[in-house]
Formats: C-alpha cells, structure tokens, sequence
C-alpha cells in the first residue's frame, strides 16, 4: 500500500476544523483558541459566528503543525507567537521550509549566513562561518600558490637557458 502524497498543489483543497485538529494532531478546543487569539486564523473561511464552519488550506495546516512541534519542544505559546510574527513578516516561502534552531526558550532562524533569534523580534544577529567555502577557498590558494611554484621554476629554468 503506498502512501497518497499531498504536496502545496492541493490547495484548492480546504479541511474543516475538526479535519484539521485531526491531521496536525491538536485538540479542536487548541484550534479554536489559536484561531479566536489570531495566532492562526483559517485562510479558506473564518468562523463568523455560531454555525459556521472554519475552512483551512494546506499552509495553514503547515504553520499550525510548525506551532505544535514548537510547543512540544518546549517554547512557551507567548514566545510561539513571536516567533510567528516574525516568521510571517520575514520569510516569504512557506514558514514549514524555514530552518529554526531551538535551543532552550530561545527560537533562532537561519537565514543564509545569519541567526536571528526570532522570539526577539531579529535581535541578536550571529554570523555562521559556511565551512564548505572556506574549504573552497583554501584549496583554490593552494592551487594557486603551486602554479606560482610552477611558473617560478619555469622562469628559473628559463633564466638559466638564456644565460
């Protein structure tokens, strides 16, 4: 038996809260909350009262499964949505495919050669040394110092012919 695999094409596709609740694995009564507080609100249809039904797409399926696998590693709600906030205002892919680093309470976003600790708002930048370019860098200096090698012995070698 294979696997049916969903992918961000399917989002045409909507799921009600209950559906929802189901795949990433929360309660109804979290959703609901998350939804009433704008930490993420159905992208398809908002509940506009009593009766109506929540319509979620697939992003919103990803950011809310993001949210749970924040909490479960430990990061308080309050800091889940700043990061949120962040993520929303900064990475224009979506948030699933955004690579964060937990460590303690503190949520850190790489982006490219930057950390950015994202429950602060970006504040406490770091640098990350990319160690596959200073590689590529010093085999392309030993290269280049053995062809000045090279062509120094040739210039000697010519020298001495010339003489």
């Amino acid at each position: 038996m294979t696997a049916e695999r969903v992918s961000q094409f399917d989002s045409s596709r909507t799921y009600s809260g209950t559906h929802a609740a189901s795949i990433v694995g929360i309660s109804y009564r979290q959703l609901d909350y998350w939804a009433r507080t704008d930490l993420v609100r159905p992208s398809a249809a908002d509940a506009s009262g009593s009766g109506t039904r929540r319509e979620y797409v697939y992003r919103d399926l990803l950011e809310l499964k993001v949210i749970k696998n924040l909490l479960d590693a430990g990061i308080k709600l309050e800091s889940v949505r700043n990061v949120f906030n962040y993520l929303r205002r900064h990475v224009t892919t979506d948030v699933a495919s955004a690579h964060v680093v937990i460590s303690g309470q503190s949520v850190v976003l790489c982006d490219g050669d930057h950390l950015i600790d994202a429950v602060r708002n970006g504040q406490g930048v770091l640098n990350v040394l990319p160690l596959g370019n200073v590689k590529q860098e010093l085999d392309a200096s030993i290269v280049e110092l053995k062809r000045r090698e090279r062509d120094a012995e040739v210039g000697v070698g010519k020298r001495s012919i010339a003489r």
